[in-house]
């Protein structure tokens, strides 16, 4: 590990990181990484976030972590990985509720993460964290997969949203 790992971080998350169900995680792939790495950067980016706004901070960790807690096939056809993008919310809040003992709140945290694709709407400050990380680390790890294309798609963007605000 790092030197300059947050251990208060580690100390809310290790049980779940440690959970032989969890682990299988690191065997899907998700936006070109692993799902477990995706759910290790939205926890951690949102733990900062609340941390830094003296909100509750434990709760995000933890939900950001089981955001994505559903197991499924890499060889999934694009259909199914595009249901997925709107049941996976509830698929994640039933795995978790299972495996660990979450609050209202991180089941709220997990449920809403997808909005506004999904129109469960975040109830907490702490929700709407997650669900705003979990799209700008989704985002960067897109970029990286499909590196060039994704960066002159979102050069267009920024240049019509500039033209279009003169």
């Amino acid at each position: 590990m790092k030197n300059n790992i947050d251990l208060e971080y580690v100390s809310i998350i290790e049980n779940i990181l440690d959970n032989k169900e969890y682990q299988k995680l690191k065997q899907i792939e998700h936006h070109g990484i692993t799902r477990y790495d995706h759910c290790l950067k939205v926890s951690f980016y949102s733990y900062k976030v609340a941390h830094a706004l003296r909100l509750d901070y434990e709760s995000v960790a933890r939900a950001g972590l089981l955001h994505d807690f559903f197991l499924s096939d890499n060889e999934r056809t694009f259909k199914d990985r595009f249901v997925s993008v709107f049941v996976h919310p509830k698929f994640a809040v039933e795995k978790s509720s299972k495996e660990f003992n979450i609050s209202d709140k991180e089941k709220d945290i997990i449920r809403t993460h997808m909005f506004p694709i999904n129109p469960a709407i975040p109830k907490y400050a702490e929700s709407w964290i997650v669900s705003i990380v979990d799209k700008f680390v989704a985002l960067n790890e897109f970029s990286h997969k499909f590196s060039y294309k994704l960066k002159y798609a979102l050069n267009l963007y920024i240049i019509f949203l500039i033209n279009f605000y003169k």
